[in-house]
């Protein structure tokens, strides 16, 4: 199988269970309170329980937070190419989580923002190789290397942009750079909303197939009604399988009734729920 390999942030979730947000200022107790490897660990390990083999590029720092980080990489079988960053740790995510699943986020920015084309380049794609990108990583001070890493990569290796909320408030010139190189666009509605401007799901993947190269895919997710998929000039919808979730496709709605950020079923766990289900 073709390698994953995530560019994306690895950071440590600090994760609370609450009733509510509080106002401004305000104050509100926590129900329960874990911590975990998460950000681009969430997506590697998914990928290495689906079987593939799967590779961090990304910055890992040399603290407590950056062994948590590489631990849980090596319990599922996942490398690190890239050298720790010395005498910095990895950052942290604050994720608040109320009843009915809703997140969040508050996020630093410490030694996985480090980055450079030569780190980035340990990893050593080949042409069938996936290269995941976070749209969060267009941000400086990561934007610039891995665009012009980004840019360099040999013909046949997949550049997989998950743009995430905040791609379309960048400049322009970001954005295409960005859009130019992707094979593949996996985002939620929202996301493929604001890019285009278009509420239809299928008016949108067909737009946003427009703005990428010849043989792109398009992902868009639609929470419980599945995703509309558009390859070779045909969308098409993949439904969903709705669950009952504690945090907010076949994968998605294992993982959904999951807590923790790192929740992804295996290859074996996914054939399971879909031989059961009735269609």
């Amino acid at each position: 199988m073709p390698r994953v390999i995530h560019t994306g942030q690895a950071l440590v979730d600090i994760v609370v269970e609450i009733a509510g947000l509080p106002e401004r200022g305000g104050n509100v107790m926590a129900s329960t309170h874990h911590q975990y490897a998460a950000g681009a660990v969430n997506v590697l390990l998914a990928a290495a329980r689906a079987g593939a083999t799967a590779v961090h590029a990304g910055a890992v720092g040399t603290g407590p937070n950056g062994d948590l980080v590489r631990a849980a990489l090596r319990a599922e079988g996942v490398a690190v190419t890239s050298a720790p960053v010395p005498g910095l740790d990895t950052g942290i995510c604050l994720v608040a989580v109320e009843p009915d699943g809703e997140r969040t986020f508050i996020t630093t920015m410490d030694a996985e923002r480090h980055i450079t084309v030569e780190s980035l380049a340990t990893s050593h794609p080949v042409p069938g190789d996936l290269v995941c990108v976070t749209g969060y990583s267009l941000f400086e001070p990561t934007r610039d290397p891995l665009l012009a890493w980004l840019e360099g990569l040999s013909d046949g290796v997949v550049v997989v942009l998950d743009p995430g909320a905040a791609f379309t408030s960048m400049p322009d010139a970001v954005r295409e750079r960005a859009l130019a190189v992707t094979g593949v666009w996996t985002s939620n509605s929202p996301e493929a909303w604001d890019l285009t401007g278009l509420a239809d799901i299928e008016e949108a993947a067909a737009a946003l197939a427009g703005m990428l190269g010849d043989g792109a895919v398009v992902v868009v997710r639609d929470g419980p009604e599945g995703c509309w998929v558009r390859e070779g000039g045909v969308t098409a919808h993949v439904p969903g399988y709705p669950q009952d979730p504690v945090d907010t496709n076949a994968a998605g709605a294992i993982q959904v009734t999951r807590r923790g950020p790192a929740t992804s079923p295996t290859r074996a766990e996914v054939g399971a729920f879909l031989a059961a289900q009735p269609y």
